[in-house]
């Protein structure tokens, strides 16, 4: 539930970096992770300090998205005792881009607010303490204020989410320690999805009777213990870790108005080892497996990986890898979403019969990096193939009084396959600058029926075959900085259902190519009497408006076509007071 709308309940001033694995997943880094895993680390208290910020949106000169955000940091005295809090508040107002009184964009109201800890009770132990609440509200379709079963068309969400962390670390020496960790997370959410209607008819007093309101909740829960040290093997070091872990999902989903139920408990018992040899010192082997017993798969599930990382001089690397994932037959965020399409709702249901998706994922690249005392610059290619079985996809199966019907079941297999190019470049710490570039191919082993109006295709859908990306900064000096970004999307195909007043037949639709770039000027004044820096921001997000323009129109639009840049053309302001 917390997933379902991608990253963006998260507030940005809560995270210090995000890493991510590639491929059919890291041993070490848990189960169901089929295409990679993207971790993402929360900030801990490094230094007493604070922050407070402000930050206006003014999107496409119509609607306001406004963010307050704070943190605070407090060390003990002999530094053995630290805690960070952090707090965000967000409100938008809907955005209509079409001028029918329906948003494309929804209202938000969003606010959260969490503690970070960490103690070091005696040498050598450290205790980490993470808690957060995130409490989201969304509101879109016709752009009415009543209540949502009273609109034409209305889809309300409302979450509140809890999160919290405890983690205690060992270190017996520089090469031996012991972690053992325990998470959990709550998300709550109260929902509607519907269109009314003809108004004053008998299906419309029973909608207003019996409105199509729904109550989910989805825990999950992990506890484990990882061991990792430093062993000498045949003379060569090696970086050894094991552990186990246990996890439990619990989601739970229920419209009455639909007849729509889906209740799900999964359990996962885990046991993984990973071997980091370095060979000599130009060869690494990384090798590593994990165990997976899971209570809706008969069998164990064994996952292995391997890579080989050569390196050919002190700044050219070889590397190639092997890794298999597999991901559960469970419900997952998004087979919950409910949507629009010809004045019904469509919804997911699992097959009786789903078992598990496995993946194969083979990698080979090749990383230059030239480091000199005025500028580093460097290169990376990278060639990817991923075989997937028994894959998971949404085959239509008709409809009924509510709207579509899809199952979700196994196909025959998929291949995920191409080309990554990547490249960075710094001069004097003043400038710099990073690019990618992806070419791939996404089909699946035999065709995937979307609608009884439309031919089966093998091809993905929503899965551009060209995508890139490039971000730079200029510092004109220790007050100014310049920074520019761009991300291209090239076409893709998606399915564009029929509505009236839209279009009259389902169609395959293929999207036009998309560059969504972006400006920022920051300036930041150094108030070292008072011991602040005030920081300045101003720019614009999507510049050129390379935006979406043929939206449906109406309560009956096709609510799944959507594509390209998030939001038109954004103007912004933020100020951010840091202490010194």
């Amino acid at each position: 539930l917390a997933g379902l709308y991608g990253l963006e309940q998260i507030p940005v001033n809560m995270i210090e970096r995000l890493e991510i694995i590639k491929g059919g997943g890291s041993a070490l880094y848990g189960s169901s992770a089929i295409g990679g895993v993207i971790n993402i680390i929360t900030r801990l208290p490094k230094k007493n300090s604070y922050s407070l910020g402000y930050n206006y949106n003014k999107i496409n000169n119509v609607s306001n998205d406004i963010n307050f955000f704070g943190n605070t940091s407090v060390i003990s005295q002999n530094g053995k005792a630290g805690l960070s809090f952090f707090t965000n508040l967000r409100d938008r107002m809907w955005y209509d881009h079409n001028d029918d009184n329906f948003s494309e964009l929804p209202l938000i109201k969003g606010r959260s607010f969490g503690v970070n800890l960490f103690i070091i009770p005696k040498n050598n132990h450290k205790v980490e303490l993470n808690f957060g609440s995130i409490n989201s509200y969304r509101f879109g379709g016709e752009m009415v204020n009543i209540e949502p079963h009273f609109a034409l068309q209305a889809e309300e969400r409302s979450h509140d989410i809890l999160v919290g962390n405890i983690d205690y670390q060992i270190n017996y020496n520089t090469k031996s320690s012991l972690v053992s960790y325990m998470s959990t997370q709550n998300t709550k959410r109260e929902h509607y999805t519907g269109t009314r209607p003809q108004l004053e008819t008998d299906i419309d007093l029973y909608h207003l009777q019996n409105p199509p309101y729904g109550k989910s909740e989805s825990s999950t829960s992990l506890i484990g213990v990882q061991y990792n040290c430093e062993l000498n093997v045949f003379s060569k070091v090696n970086l050894f870790s094991v552990g186990s872990e246990l996890s439990k999902d619990d989601v739970f989903d229920k419209i009455s108005a639909y007849n729509y139920l889906l209740d799900d408990k999964v359990n996962n018992s885990s046991f993984f080892l990973q071997s980091d040899w370095f060979l000599n010192t130009d060869l690494n082997l990384l090798t590593g497996l994990r165990l997976d017993k899971n209570s809706l798969i008969d069998n164990v599930i064994f996952s292995p990986r391997a890579s080989l990382l050569y390196d050919l001089n002190k700044n050219t690397q070889f590397r190639c890898s092997f890794s298999k994932g597999f991901r559960s037959p469970q419900a997952f965020d998004t087979d919950l979403h409910l949507a629009f399409a010809n004045g019904g709702v469509s919804r997911v249901f699992l097959d009786e019969d789903l078992k598990e998706e496995r993946s194969n994922s083979y990698t080979l690249s090749i990383n230059y990096d030239k480091p000199t005392y005025n500028y580093i610059y460097g290169l990376t290619f990278e060639f990817f193939n991923t075989e997937l079985k028994d894959v998971f996809y949404q085959e239509y199966s008709g409809l009924d009084e509510f709207g579509q019907i899809f199952i979700k079941k196994n196909g025959a297999g998929a291949t995920v396959r191409g080309f990554n190019m990547e490249s960075r470049l710094n001069i004097a710490k003043k400038f710099q600058l990073e690019a990618a570039f992806t070419v791939q191919e996404s089909s699946y082993n035999k065709e995937i029926l979307y609608s009884d109006n439309l031919e089966p295709i093998r091809e993905f859908l929503r899965t551009p075959k060209r995508y890139g990306y490039f971000t730079t900064y200029y510092l004109f000096s220790d007050i100014f900085k310049l920074s520019i970004n761009a991300v291209y999307t090239g076409p893709m195909k998606l399915v564009h259902f029929a509505s009236s007043p839209n279009i009259d037949f389902d169609e395959y639709f293929k999207t036009e190519e998309f560059v969504d770039m972006g400006i920022r000027f920051s300036i930041t004044n150094n108030l070292n009497r008072v011991g602040v820096s005030i920081q300045s921001n101003f720019g614009v997000k999507n510049l050129f408006n390379d935006y979406q323009n043929n939206f449906d129109l109406f309560k009956n639009r096709d609510s799944n076509f959507v594509y390209g840049p998030a939001s038109p053309r954004v103007l912004y302001l933020e100020f951010i007071l840091n202490s010194l």
